[in-house]
């Protein structure tokens, strides 16, 4: 898919992505900086045959993520928890599409299935390329008071020491988050979120304090932020406990990203090589009260 990607800068309520060859309409807003934009074919030809982890890969966000790389040309090791079926037709698109897919059944907080999938890595491709770290939550029922904290942190860091050795020069780390946790302590956040919120700024900030340590090792991270996104369960639990949340978001903003949109963005993070470490991609509005 030959596609450039113009990303406008301060933007207050709107987004806009432009596709010159599928004339797709997007949103992606970016505050503070400008989408490089290489030659759009080299990048496609140079992300043919790599290797991608992508965390949460069997519905929404993972899913849409793992079908844009696999257009890319990228070979998906398509992760999952525990809904197999879902995992399973995931892994069918990227096979249609000419990509090699392997399941790998892991709950990322548990140290003996990150073991299991680190080692189904090694069996089929030996090395990795990009790690997606899209998995996230905490607003779990039944699960322990810390869980936000062992997923979004914990777990991130410990996947990214795995995988590590894994990387070769030139390979890439992107952190998914939201703008509520991009931004917690800065900007006000629904009292259901915090603690993903919270949890989630401290994966990203950790991982930042690695990016010395990842330079060295020729690894780069980059960080992509979404508003609420249209259609995702996040949206929906907190509209479960603040009726008209997701309205009254989607009226200040103007529009709100949809799924699609959103992983469009984060594969494009992903393989363009004129990003520098460090960066922040930002999706969707960052104007909120």
């Amino acid at each position: 898919m030959l596609q450039f990607i113009i990303q406008f800068p301060t933007v207050s309520n709107s987004y806009q992505m432009v596709s010159t060859l599928l004339q797709r309409s997007a949103a992606l807003s970016s505050e503070g900086q400008k989408l490089k934009c290489p030659n759009t074919l080299n990048r496609m030809l140079n992300s043919t045959g790599k290797i991608a982890l992508v965390t949460g890969a069997s519905r929404g966000i993972g899913a849409a993520v793992s079908h844009r790389l696999a257009e890319r040309g990228v070979d998906i090791v398509v992760n999952y928890r525990s809904k197999a079926p879902r995992a399973e037709a995931v892994a069918e698109t990227i096979q249609r599409l000419g990509r090699r897919a392997v399941l790998a059944q892991a709950d990322i907080t548990q140290e003996s299935d990150v073991n299991g999938m680190i080692q189904i890595v090694k069996d089929q491709f030996s090395h990795l390329d990009y790690l997606i770290l899209n998995a996230s939550g905490g607003l779990e029922k039944d699960k322990p008071a810390d869980y936000a904290m062992m997923l979004n942190l914990t777990a991130q860091e410990q996947l990214v020491d795995r995988t590590i050795p894994l990387m070769q020069p030139g390979g890439r780390i992107v952190f998914v988050t939201s703008h509520l946790a991009h931004f917690y302590g800065q900007k006000p956040v629904h009292g259901l979120y915090e603690p993903v919120a919270a949890s989630k700024q401290a994966g990203e900030q950790a991982l930042r304090r690695r990016i010395p340590e990842l330079t060295d090792k020729g690894i780069s991270l980059i960080v992509v932020s979404g508003d609420l996104i249209e259609g995702t369960i996040t949206p929906k639990l907190m509209e479960r406990s603040s009726p008209g949340l997701i309205e009254a978001r989607r009226e200040q903003a103007g529009v709100l990203p949809t799924v699609e949109e959103f992983a469009r963005a984060i594969a494009e993070a992903c393989v363009d090589p004129a990003r520098s470490s460090g960066e922040t991609v930002f999706v969707g509005s960052t104007d909120w009260e």
